[in-house]
């Protein structure tokens, strides 16, 4: 979905990010994914100062945050495949007559709700768990960076 670029940012291209999630379709414009992509660097510092430093992953990771993005956002036509994908957390409990499933992820920390809506922004959450663990680093004082 990205190059590098020189100041250390993961370039967004469309091409690619459509080539890694085949399953959004047509109705989902470069224009919308390109701003979809601006509100993850929101979420996920995107400059060289970021938290993940390796560009490959920070890359991974913006496109799992468009791809959430898109099925969250785009997901409203009764038509569309997004709306047949995957529940998302652990299967609490199930029925068979009238159909009823049950998903909980209350093992999961109360801010984590947004990203455990699709399977992508729970494999974002999953994936940025050390990037939320406590930092130290002697002989300085630390100012707390919770994220996010």
């Amino acid at each position: 979905m990205a190059a590098e670029r020189s100041n250390n940012q993961v370039e967004f291209s469309y091409e690619e990010w459509r080539a890694t999630y085949p399953n959004f379709t047509d109705d989902i414009s470069q224009s919308q994914v390109e701003n979809f992509f601006n509100l993850a660097c929101l979420i996920l510092n995107n400059t060289a100062s970021s938290l993940v430093q390796d560009l490959t992953t920070r890359k991974t990771l913006l496109g799992l945050l468009v791809a959430h993005q898109a099925q969250l956002f785009t997901s409203n036509n009764s038509n569309d495949q997004r709306n047949n994908a995957p529940p998302v957390g652990r299967l609490a409990s199930a029925s068979r007559g009238s159909v009823s499933l049950t998903m909980d992820g209350s093992a999961l920390p109360r801010h984590a709700g947004w990203f455990t809506q699709t399977q992508y922004g729970l494999t974002f959450w999953q994936a940025t768990a050390p990037y939320r663990q406590m930092r130290f680093i002697p002989g300085r004082p630390h100012a707390a960076r919770l994220w996010p």
